[in-house]
């Protein structure tokens, strides 16, 4: 997995890195077949203050894009949400791709 973590009017700290890591492993946990991650941290400046800091990830899986974005006043709290709705996106990408068919009944003759 390829995993590229930038800031944008901020400065990506080491702290906030292993942050976003050990939450991104909670997806990788439910669907090992994720190819690239690109996460965007980035603090508005003209926006109102309880939406500044926001978090949007675009994820490339085996045979799809996933993208997600939140906002919140503070951005672990953003990280937090960013994922949470990642997870689900990929946990509803993951029951689509499994084969829910069930074989046919047997004739008794």
């Amino acid at each position: 997995m390829n995993l590229t973590i930038s800031g944008h009017h901020l400065e990506v700290t080491p702290a906030l890195r292993n942050y976003v890591t050990t939450k991104l492993d909670r997806i990788t946990r439910h669907f090992d077949q994720v190819v690239d991650v690109k996460v965007l941290l980035t603090v508005e400046k003209q926006k109102e203050k309880e939406r500044r800091q926001r978090a949007e990830c675009n994820i490339h899986v085996k045979g799809s894009d996933m993208f997600a974005e939140s906002s919140h006043e503070d951005l672990y709290a953003a990280v937090d949400d960013l994922v949470d709705k990642l997870d689900r996106q990929v946990v509803r990408h993951k029951d689509r791709l499994q084969d829910h068919h069930h074989p046919g009944a047997k004739r008794l003759m």
